[in-house]
This record gives C-alpha cells, sequence and structure tokens, in this order.
C-alpha cells in the first residue's frame, strides 16, 4: 500500500465564523487520518492499543505548513506515508488536497509508550515488522 489515502469532510464544527478552517482542527484531522491508517493498514486501531495493549503512540514532534485556505464544505483527501521508523519513534508525511490544491503539508513525529511508563519504548516486533513493510513499499516505489 504504502501511501493511504482518507477522505474527511471540512463540517461547520472545523470552522472559524468565516466559513474557513480553524487551524487546530487540521490536527483533529491529521489525528483521525493517523488513526484510521494504524487500523486499516497497520491493523493495530487505537480501541485495542489504548484498551487490551495499555500502550500508545502520541505526538512528540509536528512541523506543519499551512499552503491554501480550506472552507466549509470542501472535501479534503489526506494522504499519509511513512518515512522512518526508530527504536520508539516513527515519522509520518501527511498532506491534505482538495480539487488538486495543496492546503496542508505537515510531519508527524509519534513514539510509541506504554501505560505508566513514562518515556517512549521500543516498538513490538510485530508492529514494528508492519510498518517497515509500508516504509519499504515506499522505497520500492520511489526507485
Amino acid at each position: 500500500m504504502a501511501a493511504f489515502t482518507y477522505q474527511q469532510k471540512v463540517l461547520f464544527q472545523h470552522c472559524d465564523p468565516a466559513g474557513i478552517v480553524f487551524y487546530p482542527r487540521y490536527f483533529e484531522m491529521v489525528n483521525a487520518t493517523v488513526e484510521e491508517w494504524f487500523d486499516q493498514v497497520i491493523g493495530c486501531g487505537f480501541p485495542t492499543m489504548h484498551g487490551p495493549m495499555k500502550v500508545a503512540v502520541p505526538t512528540a514532534a509536528l512541523s506543519v505548513a499551512f499552503t491554501a485556505p480550506s472552507k466549509l464544505g470542501d472535501v479534503l483527501e489526506f494522504t499519509l506515508i511513512p518515512s522512518r521508523i526508530g527504536r520508539s519513534s516513527l515519522e509520518l508525511e501527511i498532506t491534505a488536497q482538495s480539487g488538486g490544491e495543496q492546503r496542508l503539508k505537515t510531519t508527524v513525529t509519534l513514539v510509541f509508550t506504554k501505560h505508566g511508563a513514562g518515556k517512549s519504548v521500543a516498538w513490538p516486533d510485530d508492529l514494528r515488522a508492519k510498518i517497515e513493510k509500508e516504509i519499504n513499499q515506499v522505497v520500492e516505489n520511489n526507485a
């Protein structure tokens, strides 16, 4: 798969009084994209992580460029590409576009942690293998 896409419609709840996406709402949409990627591609959704596994993948770093405004009613296509996995970190490149125009570009760094650990911990082998497979597909598709 490598590039994962997830469509989200800009709703009234996402907008400021001018009908333009209020920038913090983009972060909610980005997080929804990450959640869907873990569920649909990696096969380990947030309910499983936060429930029986007692783990989480909080955001440790975020770099973002807002390249064009999005308006009420726009359908945004978010594209997520995993770019790097470390011992406990994961870097994701996420863009949003609508009508062929890029609206947002972000790099998100997540860290893997266990409930009560108070720090990052190494990715479990099964999740690491699935994520590495996705990263390798990106490399192969770009070769």
